[in-house]
């Protein structure tokens, strides 16, 4: 039987001390990397289970379909590659990005007086600041630090990765657009188009556009009402108590 104040138990005590506050430090750890990524964790949930929705109902949507027509059912897994699933998921995708690419790149050269998703009419922006000059700060990115073309790439990377996505959805859009185009017709007794020919109806074109004047609505409502209304505690919104004529979220 040891004793209260053996060298064992004081071992015994100091190793529980030390396990418990590497626990309390990992706790700390992951309760900061959750506040940190908190935004983009919760959003790509969100995308997730979202996705799964869609995935589910299109594919009941489909069979509810291929039973109409005389047709098997598909799985889970079938329906995924299926044009109709293809379709529906890259032009939504399609628009998305293009409004992004829009807005980021629109943002440059035109202003908003009053809207907090403009840049200040009369006053020096920090984006607009020359990256050249921050070359030997050791925080900045490594590209910065290297310069030259890999700069020039670098500070217009953010467009050019979102019209590379676009790029990829439209392509995508008009893939799963023309297999299920030409399901269609086959079902029909018609004849099967390829992804050009897709490309050339006048559907193709009404589905793509469709989608991409609402995102542009999006925006201009984003950018008009971000004028005159508030989100407390957003930094999409100008402080509650700003001017509408204040043009900025600062």
């Amino acid at each position: 039987m040891n004793r209260v104040g053996s060298p064992r138990t004081a071992r015994r005590a100091s190793g529980d001390s030390t396990r418990k506050h590497k626990l309390e430090t990992r706790g700390r750890g992951l309760r900061s990397r959750l506040r940190e990524n908190g935004l983009s964790i919760v959003v790509l949930v969100l995308f997730i289970l979202t996705f799964g929705a869609q995935a589910v109902a299109g594919m009941h949507e489909f069979n509810e379909e291929q039973t109409d027509h005389g047709q098997p059912e598909v799985g889970f897994a079938q329906y995924l590659s299926t044009g109709h699933f293809l379709e529906a998921t890259a032009e939504n995708w399609e628009s998305e990005f293009l409004q992004m690419a829009a807005y980021v790149l629109l943002t440059v050269a035109f202003f908003q007086k009053g809207s907090s998703e403009s840049k200040k009419l009369d006053e020096p922006e920090a984006v607009d600041r020359d990256p050249r000059k921050a070359k030997g700060r050791k925080d900045a990115p490594g590209p910065v630090r290297r310069g030259g073309w890999i700069l020039r790439l670098y500070e217009n990377s953010l467009s050019l990765a979102l019209l590379g996505l676009f790029v990829v959805s439209f392509a995508l859009h008009a893939i799963g657009g023309a297999r299920e185009y030409t399901a269609e017709q086959l079902e029909h007794g018609g004849e099967g188009v390829s992804v050009l020919q897709y490309m050339q109806t006048a559907r193709f074109w009404f589905e793509s556009t469709q989608n991409w004047q609402s995102e542009f609505l999006a925006l201009l409502g984003m950018v008009v009402l971000s004028i005159f209304l508030r989100q407390r505690g957003s930094p999409e919104s100008k402080p509650v108590d700003a001017p509408h004529s204040q043009t900025g979220s600062e």
